[in-house]
């Protein structure tokens, strides 16, 4: 049958305390320290995560604000342009018209000499027109 050795029982008792308390000092504690370690680790590199969003969001907030204001510049100095090329624009036309209405004036002056200069070669040569006609009529 079995014999339960108290000596051997002791013995074995005493060196898988000796095992337990040796793992323990050599390999879990290390371990474990290494463990918290890493969570330690990660915990910063998560804050670290976390502030770097609240960065990038604080810059991408200043980017934004940053093109919004160019676009209303842009706007503002594109409406500007605008005006001034009207303007411009109707200085231009405005003295085009100017010059065409002296133009039209010139042109009706030239027009109306030439009308009564073909009225007076017209008066004078109705002498002539009226021989001929009688010519005709004398020929008819």
């Amino acid at each position: 049958m079995l014999d339960i050795n108290p000596y051997l029982l002791l013995a074995t008792l005493a060196v898988f305390f000796t095992l337990i308390a040796t793992l323990n000092s050599w390999l879990y504690n290390p371990l474990f320290s290494y463990m918290n370690k890493r969570d330690d680790t990660i915990k910063n590199d998560m804050q670290k995560a976390g502030s770097n969003d609240n960065e990038i969001n604080d810059l991408k907030a200043k980017a934004d604000k940053i093109v919004m204001d160019a676009k209303l510049d842009s706007a503002k100095l594109r409406e500007k342009v605008i005006a001034d090329a009207k303007e411009l624009a109707s200085s231009k036309l405005e003295a085009r018209r100017a010059e065409l209405a002296v133009e039209y004036i010139e042109f009706e002056k030239s027009l109306n000499e030439s009308k009564e200069k073909l009225e007076n070669d017209l008066k004078s040569q109705i002498p002539l027109f009226k021989e001929a006609l009688n010519a005709k009529f004398s020929q008819i």
